[in-house]
């Protein structure tokens, strides 16, 4: 017979676990971040290329730290994806107000990513909504096209070519975004309609 019983309720998760003390980490980075990306000379712009991969990844390390631990909590669930789009979503609108990416570039996968997150919410009474393949492909490649833009390239040889590199690589996120954007609106309106059709039937 087991030592566990059925009954006994899971152990409870301390809030301030070393998951979530990673989360809140990577959202303070993210105005530290900010501040250097506005500050002249390369050593700077160097740092903030540091600040964005390390905050970055804290994200694959939080996530892993929470499932293999056992320290999954609500407040993680809530707040990673916050923080996650908060580190792009800054990187991509301060590139954009210097001239590094299309403002169209950054509007768009704004729009996909933060709309999204508002249909997960407004759909979980009919379904929750995990982050797909296609999902965790286009943050990988958000994440790399912008930490290639960060870099400062000038100080490299052949800058041009990794320039084009970055474009090639945003390029693929993006349409990946907004595929992948497509594809949780239908999912949802499929939920949707299956469980009007449950609690009617």
């Amino acid at each position: 017979m087991s030592t566990h019983d059925a009954a006994t309720p899971a152990p409870h998760v301390p809030l301030w676990n070393i998951a979530n003390i990673l989360t809140m980490s990577r959202l303070v980075m993210v105005p530290v971040f900010v501040w250097l990306m506005f500050l002249d000379g390369t050593w700077w712009r160097l740092a903030a290329f540091a600040v964005f991969v390390l905050a970055a990844v804290t994200d694959r390390i939080d996530g892993e730290l929470a499932r293999r631990r056992g320290l999954v909590t609500d407040f993680g669930k809530i707040v990673d994806p916050i923080a996650d789009k908060a580190l792009t979503g800054a990187a991509l609108v301060v590139l954009s107000i210097q001239g590094d990416l299309w403002w169209w570039v950054t509007i768009a996968i704004l729009v996909r990513e933060w709309g999204i997150t508002l249909l997960r919410f407004a759909v979980l009474r009919y379904v929750v909504m995990p982050a797909s393949k296609g999902g965790k492909l286009k943050t990988v490649l958000q994440i790399v096209a912008i930490s290639i833009y960060l870099f400062p390239l000038s100080i490299l040889p052949f800058s041009d070519v990794f320039t084009w590199v970055a474009h090639t690589v945003m390029a693929a996120a993006l349409a990946i975004t907004l595929w992948t954007g497509g594809t949780y609106v239908l999912d949802a309106v499929r939920a949707v309609r299956a469980g009007k059709s449950e609690s009617t039937g």
